[in-house]
């Protein structure tokens, strides 16, 4: 037994030491995604102490999206040409500065620019980052992207929680952001020295100067990529209409009351544990097919939805939604990194994510406009159509590899 007692604890020091670049790596992302989730429990907040509206408010969070999506391509681009670390770590800074300028903020002019900042740095994360994982993980890649946004998910929880905390307790809300930029500061300085090492060199120059944006968007040449890009960007367009507006249709249109409504919403977010399983599993079986298992799930609790009523149905149903959407995104990434050259994969991947955050971007106004001329029920039956779509492409795709 005394022999065998060190062996295990060396043992278990080598597996741990190899998980050092995805805990950093989620711990940035997860330090990005509290930042953002942060910042809308503050509003009333922000109101009453810079005198603006709402509209104010609402461009506020949407310039920090615009600088998020803006970073997607060139943060890919600059990764394929210097090495992820530097990207990465060079993002966590510019975070580190926006909530620094958060904390300090002496006018609303100087609030915009550090909302506008934090979603530039945290924008540099996440097309990077899989491109990281999906190198030093590469036979699991599928469970370490799952990982990775299981952690980022978890934001979504305790950024609100600890918000409703500090103003309980009448702490300034400033502090909060001076401790994220010292986290970010932290978190960017480790990642630096720990994942520098293990981390690949630069796959090259990426595209040169001659061939421009020739050299990214070749892979969308092929067929299927570019089938399986389009689909991901329609599976954006459904996650992004039916987050904005579950909770509203929960209450409106399926007639819940709002707390069993906001309760239901929960569960969809809780549902975003199971991303490790299911990258774990097209690690095992093939991205492809666990795809169009999770889209054919997602896309048949939709209609459930849709066309179910009653407290149980719609919570089986919101679950169900939270499976297949949630689960769908690190097997798609993971599918991703499969198919695009090394050398071009963090502009490649890019482009894609851009389109996607578009899409997203997109799905609100759409499904408000839709429930605002008809009703509720029609426009998530639009998101039921858009869903089959994507199933469809992807059943496609699985069973003619």
């Amino acid at each position: 037994m005394s022999t065998l007692a060190p062996a295990r604890l060396s043992a278990l020091r080598e597996r741990l030491s190899t998980l050092d670049v995805l805990a950093l790596t989620a711990g940035l992302w997860f330090l990005a995604k509290f930042l953002r989730y942060a910042l809308p429990p503050l509003f009333p907040t922000f109101r009453e102490t810079y005198a603006v509206s709402n509209t104010q408010l609402g461009l506020v969070f949407t310039g920090l999206l615009v600088g998020y999506a803006a970073m997607q391509f060139p943060s890919g681009a600059l990764a394929d040409r210097v090495g992820t670390v530097a990207v990465i770590t060079g993002g966590a800074v510019l975070a580190a500065l926006g909530a620094a300028l958060l904390f300090l903020a002496p006018a609303f002019s100087v609030l915009v620019v550090a909302v506008v900042l934090v979603g530039v740095g945290t924008g540099a994360h996440k097309t990077v980052a899989i491109t990281l994982l999906s190198t030093v993980y590469a036979d699991r890649t599928g469970g370490a992207l799952g990982v990775m946004d299981t952690v980022g998910e978890s934001a979504g929880v305790v950024a609100p929680a600890l918000v409703a905390v500090l103003l309980a307790a009448t702490v300034d809300w400033r502090l909060l952001f001076l401790g994220g930029a010292v986290a970010a500061l932290a978190l960017g300085l480790a990642f630096r020295r720990r994942v520098a090492t293990r981390a690949p060199a630069p796959a090259g120059d990426g595209a040169d100067d001659d061939a421009g944006m020739r050299a990214y968007l070749a892979a969308f040449r092929a067929p299927r990529f570019l089938t399986f890009s389009t689909l991901a960007v329609v599976a954006a367009f459904v996650i992004s209409g039916l987050v904005s507006f579950l909770p509203l249709y929960l209450s409106d249109g399926a007639g819940l009351t709002a707390e069993t409504a906001s309760l239901l919403y929960s569960g969809f977010f809780v549902a975003a544990g199971v991303q490790p399983f299911t990258g774990d599993v097209a690690d095992r079986l093939g991205p492809l097919r666990v795809v169009a298992a999770l889209l054919g799930l997602a896309t048949a609790c939709l209609a459930a939805l849709v066309l179910g009523s009653g407290t149980l149905a719609l919570g089986a149903s919101v679950l169900g939604l939270g499976v297949g959407l949630h689960g769908f995104r690190p097997v798609r990434d993971a599918h991703f990194m499969t198919v695009i050259p090394d050398d071009v994969a963090g502009g490649t991947l890019g482009v894609v994510r851009t389109a996607m955050l578009v899409s997203a971007a997109a799905a609100p106004a759409t499904v408000g406009y839709l429930s605002d001329v008809s009703t509720f029920r029609v426009a998530f039956t639009a998101l039921v159509g858009a869903a089959a779509v994507a199933t469809l492409a992807a059943v496609a795709l699985a069973v003619t590899r």
